[in-house]
């Protein structure tokens, strides 16, 4: 499919935006000391927890392996546990911990706070501009088909 060479350059620029502002989340991360993928992973258990280990991996895009690690090493610093499902004893769900769910948390503010300082320093139509975006993006990545 062809697409218009604006939207090419616009899809670039938004790419380029987000691979950005990713860098400056990621150090804002650092004060949780977890490393990316665990907190990443529990960022899942805490918003769609509890979860199977299945679930996990299939969220975060690698093999059950990997996940087993990350939850192992999750758990060994208290921030997740384990426990059985209700309706099926072959299956355990990994949920966060009151410490898990506090260390996420208190990182998303973090991270939220840095974005707010960003977004401040636009005039306030460009702040109306951004939020106009974000809806229109919001329905397109949340959309079941994508």
């Amino acid at each position: 499919m062809s697409r218009s060479p604006e939207l090419h350059e616009t899809a670039d620029r938004l790419h380029s935006v987000a691979i950005h502002l990713l860098r400056r989340l990621r150090k804002v991360d650092e004060a949780t000391g977890l490393s990316g993928p665990r907190l990443s992973a529990l960022s899942v258990i805490v918003f769609a927890g509890p979860v199977t280990m299945t679930e996990l991996a299939a969220a975060e895009q690698v093999k059950p392996p990997t996940m087993t690690r990350l939850v192992q090493g999750l758990e060994a610093e208290g921030l997740v546990r384990r426990r059985g499902d209700s309706d099926d004893a072959r299956v355990s769900r990994v949920e966060a911990t009151p410490r898990g769910r506090r260390i996420l948390l208190d990182g998303r503010t973090r991270r939220v706070e840095m974005l707010s300082s960003l977004l401040e320093a636009l005039d306030p139509a460009a702040r109306e501009e951004v939020h106009r975006a974000v809806e229109s993006l919001e329905g397109v990545v949340r959309s079941p088909s994508n």
